[in-house]
């Protein structure tokens, strides 16, 4: 069988013993028994993928002191306010219209999707770092999404903000490094049970499996990403169809934090063991803030959307492995653009053009967070019209493969367009950065402020920095001058 012997392939060549990290194989997993979970940071990033890419982790979610779907709107004070300690409340039901907004305008997949997937959730009485109010604002979000039925909520033990596990850790009810605490409950297996159904007895001997690092670079190059991420693959998963199940860590957790205690000491593997689950454990940098993953914009503003950079990557991982052909960036995990360039302008309109990409059926044109092209575009080039004249816009491109996949987003590239012959209607407004964000003409995120719809950097958040936007349409602003 192919699958077999790229597995014994795969096998053969990392066996068990540390090397150098290899390619992410692809093992022909299947696509619709996916998952993810995650812990504080990594419970945040699990709903984002979840309710972004929810036609991907169809079986659903595990969440560990986690919040709702785009809790922190791009703010770090809303981050660690609300969305932590509840010190404010959270507004669900405007996060609840953003998500069918977002489905509708195709940012996100439909929400309908999440309708047949099952979500865990979890929260420690002691955890006082992501309080339990917030992760009941999670499950009251979660209830316009998925049944009741399909929704599982453990909130009674006396944990501290950490991973559970029932032999491994400090105890029970504290916080510390490596926030993997032993409650004498095993909460990945909970986890894996409730997403999966009954499962065989996990495997608490010499693991059957490999347990590899893999090349995250194919996938992603920065954006608070390590160049290494980690994956066990049962050995039954050689001449069965696996299914795969993401975990990701919290904060101060990745490899460079605490070695492998995150990816070997929570549980997980030994459950995979014996039931055909394939597990990624993507690794953020040390220079991602605090080692989190991105859940409030610290990296990107799209850092929500499909588009994300993290995102993306993750999604472009998972396809790797249920893929039954990859290697160097092939597969359904196809790069990120490069050279992209802008040229030609007029008083209406943008040539934006990028280098091909091996594998790719298309490509799609955003400018700013927006996608401008109504279906995948075929050559390397596009022409985005309907814009104002003396302005400047920010475009960046992904990779569609032929099941419709995108890469992550490829770098931006700016142009202005010419002066136009009659004027305008545009409207200027100059005021402080601080002063943009309260009327809504901008939005703030890891200390900066952005221009919304355009996203374009407008500098620190702050009172003293005074800038002029000019508004092209409606919710779109530019910097610039009328």
């Amino acid at each position: 069988m192919m699958k077999t012997s790229m597995v014994a392939a795969f096998a053969a060549l990392v066996g068990h013993a540390p090397t150098a990290a290899v390619p992410l194989p692809a093992l022909g997993a299947n696509a619709a028994e996916v998952s993810v979970s995650g812990l504080s940071a990594g419970g945040f990033m699990a709903v984002q993928l979840h309710v972004a890419y929810s036609a991907t982790f169809k079986r659903g979610a595990g969440v560990v002191a986690g919040g709702p779907y785009y809790c922190a709107e791009g703010s770090i004070v809303n981050a660690t306010g609300r969305c932590m300690t509840h010190t404010t409340s959270i507004p669900v039901s405007s996060l609840v219209s953003t998500t069918n907004s977002w489905a509708s305008s195709g940012l996100i997949d439909p929400v309908s999707n999440l309708s047949t997937s099952k979500v865990y959730l979890y929260s420690g009485t002691s955890d006082n770092t992501v309080k339990q109010a917030v992760m009941n604002d999670l499950k009251t979000y979660y209830q316009s999404f998925v049944p009741a039925a399909n929704t599982y909520y453990k909130n009674n033990l006396g944990s501290g903000h950490a991973m559970i596990t029932d032999d491994y850790g400090g105890s029970c009810g504290t916080t510390a490094t490596p926030y993997i605490n032993n409650c004498g409950f095993d909460l990945a297996g909970d986890i894996l049970q409730y997403l999966y159904g009954p499962l065989n007895a996990r495997n608490n001997g010499t693991l059957s499996g490999t347990f590899t690092e893999f090349n995250q670079t194919d996938f992603i190059s920065g954006h608070g990403m390590a160049a290494t991420g980690w994956i066990y693959v049962p050995q039954s998963c050689s001449s069965t169809s696996c299914r795969t199940h993401v975990v990701l860590h919290g904060c101060k957790q990745n490899f460079n934090d605490i070695g492998d205690k995150y990816v070997r000491n929570t549980g997980y593997n030994r459950w995979a063991d014996t039931n055909n689950i394939i597990l990624i454990y993507p690794q953020t940098s040390t220079a991602a803030t605090n080692s989190c993953f991105d859940w409030w914009g610290y990296d990107n503003a799209n850092y929500a959307k499909k588009s994300g950079p993290q995102m993306a990557a993750i999604k472009g991982m998972v396809d790797r492995v249920i893929s039954t052909s990859g290697g160097g960036g092939g597969g359904t995990a196809l790069p990120a653009p490069t050279g992209v360039g802008t040229s030609g302008a007029t008083a209406s309109s943008m040539v934006i053009g990028w280098n091909g990409v091996s594998g790719a059926a298309g490509y799609n044109v955003y400018r700013g967070s927006g996608k401008v092209n109504a279906s995948p575009v075929a050559g390397t080039s596009y022409t985005d019209t309907g814009l104002a004249a003396s302005t400047t816009y920010n475009w960046s491109v992904t990779a569609v493969d032929a099941g419709n996949v995108e890469s992550a987003m490829s770098g931006s590239a700016s142009g202005t367009t010419l002066a136009g012959s009659g004027g305008g209607g545009a409207t200027c407004y100059t005021a402080s950065n601080y002063t943009h964000t309260t009327a809504g003409r901008a939005t703030q995120s890891g200390g900066y402020t952005y221009a919304k719809g355009s996203n374009q950097n407008m500098g620190l958040w702050n009172t003293f920095i005074t800038t002029t936007l000019k508004q092209t349409s409606p919710n779109y602003y530019v910097i610039g001058t009328c």
